[in-house]
């Protein structure tokens, strides 16, 4: 097989791993790189960015008057876009400040474990949600699928709070087997009826207050899940599905997929990631093995980067943090990832984003462009005088004669960086 430069690869580890290299710092090697991203417990840099207070739930229009106050409705919309607005803000500004794998593992787990503040409607709780992802993002899957399941947005988000002993809703026990742990054709049908008793019990407070237990609709009766029997509850459900041998493919192949290549490993490859997974679920561990197999180094393995990959590479690279932007310039740039298809908290269906080729739609890249002239705008180009310029800001290898071509043309610096940052080169992680 055919392999990449050493300096490619490097890259590649800062754009799967990450979203693109620190800006500013020299250029380490592949171990180096690994430590640093693999290393360290926590991210010092992003976690000096302080979480967002005030995301109290604004008061619900309860009564028919309320109701039919639509000025009492509008404010209340206007506040939980206010919150959510602050939310995505600072997961951005942590994106663009992070130096460790962290963000970009709890970005991948927001896309697996999907859920959109569209229906949860409570800033707080995709908050808690956040930091819970970002806490097991590294270590075992077990226990990140643990507390995914009782975490107060999935419970809203997949109508857990309607599962009650004697009137099961069976919608998150399905889609935590179909979507979360174990794939399609791996489970039966009384599986998800019984799956559906063991998360009674766990109810929403009121006034937008966290998801609680509550034993007297708990039901509390034997269960038979996926081969075993006994009186199982939620976390117990969650456990039997990630000890199931089907688990571990699956998770591993939704990984790999995101992070290394759209073509699935074959047999011994996947063996070898099992074994780096082991029983604990470690994903720290399998992340390890899968940057040290060749196909991580396969020129083929090119992924097209998120549209919010593409955005926070950019930004770092451009040295912006989206939190010390004007409130006008926010609003620009969460608009263009809207318009192009991606905004966090905010996945399109409990299956998350698309991947690929979806993001390269004609009204998607003229979106692109237009967010990437808005963010040049605003950054110091005085050393950008040409392609070879733009192709170290940005941590591009080279471009192709084509790419440099188009390049040759423009001349204004920060036009100039925008074009390249829609080039092939950069949008897609080669």
């Amino acid at each position: 097989m055919t392999e990449i430069s050493e300096q490619a690869v490097v890259r590649r580890l800062n754009e799967r791993l990450g979203f693109g290299p620190p800006p500013g710092e020299p250029a380490v090697g592949f171990d180096e790189t690994v430590r640093r991203l693999l290393g360290p417990a926590t991210d010092a840099a992003a976690a000096a960015i302080v979480p967002p207070t005030g995301l109290t739930p604004p008061p619900p229009t309860g009564t028919k008057a309320d109701k039919a106050d639509k000025a009492a409705k509008k404010a209340e919309r206007r506040a939980r876009t206010a919150q959510e607005r602050k939310l995505t803000v600072w997961w951005l500004d942590r994106m663009v400040a992070s130096r460790t794998a962290s963000e970009r593992l709890t970005w991948f787990w927001h896309g697996h474990f999907a859920t959109s503040n569209q229906k949860v409607r409570n800033a707080a709780w995709m908050l808690a949600q956040n930091q819970t992802q970002r806490r097991y993002a590294a270590t075992g899957f077990g226990d990140l699928a643990a507390a995914m399941i009782v975490d107060s947005a999935t419970i809203r988000w997949l109508d857990g709070q309607k599962n009650r002993q004697g009137s099961p809703n069976e919608n998150l026990a399905r889609e935590f087997l179909e979507l979360f742990t174990l794939g399609i054709g791996h489970y039966e049908e009384k599986d998800v009826a019984e799956g559906a008793r063991c998360l009674t019990g766990w109810v929403l407070g009121k006034d937008g207050k966290a998801a609680t237990f509550k034993r007297q609709r708990f039901d509390s009766g034997s269960k038979t899940v996926l081969g075993r029997t006994g009186n199982f509850d939620a976390k117990m459900y969650a456990g039997l599905a990630v000890a199931r041998p089907e688990s571990a493919p699956f998770v591993i192949g939704r990984l790999w997929f995101r992070l290394v290549s759209t073509t699935p490993p074959d047999a011994a490859t996947m063996a070898r990631l099992e074994t780096a997974y082991g029983p604990g679920r470690n994903v720290k561990s399998l992340l390890t093995a899968m940057v040290a197999e060749a196909a991580f180094r396969d020129p083929a393995a090119a992924l097209v980067k998120q549209p919010v990959e593409w955005a926070v590479g950019l930004m770092r690279a451009l040295r912006i943090t989206p939190g010390k932007l004007a409130e006008k310039e926010q609003t620009k740039l969460l608009a263009g990832l809207r318009g192009m298809g991606q905004l966090p908290f905010r996945p399109p269906s409990v299956g998350g984003w698309p991947s690929g080729a979806s993001w390269l739609t004609t009204s998607a890249g003229l979106t692109r462009l237009q967010l990437a002239q808005h963010l040049a705008a605003y950054a110091e180009l005085n050393a950008i005088g040409s392609a070879d310029d733009v192709a170290e800001l940005l941590g591009v290898d080279g471009w192709s004669a084509r790419t440099k071509a188009a390049l040759a043309a423009v001349k204004q610096p920060a036009q100039l960086v925008a074009i390249a940052a829609c080039a092939p080169e950069y949008v897609v992680s080669g």
